[in-house]
């Protein structure tokens, strides 16, 4: 459920009030958000993918079958968590810094959520 105005107005009051009291913190915190998480998730499947081929290559060679089949599921799978981390990483603000990017981006989402609670209102009320 969106937050009133109100609520929005207090947790503002919050986050300022963090930063005031500890600025180390709320950086550390505002660093670790979507973009480092799927950079993250990337790197990691593509690192599963190369165990992935090393699996299949070993198995190729000691010709033990479950073992191929084991890192082709594990590349398939990397690839997939690759390819699905990558689509959804967030663009960088053009021209703007690491702090400017996440206001941009919870302003897009502010408005979002209000159009959805505008619609909703509108259609409990009804004709």
């Amino acid at each position: 459920m969106p937050l009133s105005e109100h609520e929005q107005r207090l947790l503002e009051q919050m986050e300022r009030a963090l930063y005031a009291e500890d600025p180390k913190f709320a950086t550390a915190l505002e660093g670790t958000g979507l973009r480092t998480y799927t950079r993250r998730r990337v790197y990691l499947a593509a690192a599963g993918f190369v165990v992935g081929i090393g699996l299949l290559m070993g198995g190729m060679v000691a010709q033990i079958v479950p073992v191929s089949v084991v890192g082709f599921l594990v590349m398939l799978g990397c690839a997939v968590l690759a390819v699905t981390g990558w689509k959804r990483a967030p663009r960088g603000a053009a021209g703007g810094g690491p702090r400017s990017a996440p206001v941009q981006r919870r302003a897009g989402m502010m408005d979002r959520i209000e159009q959805r609670w505008q619609r909703r209102r509108d259609e409990q009320q009804g004709p």
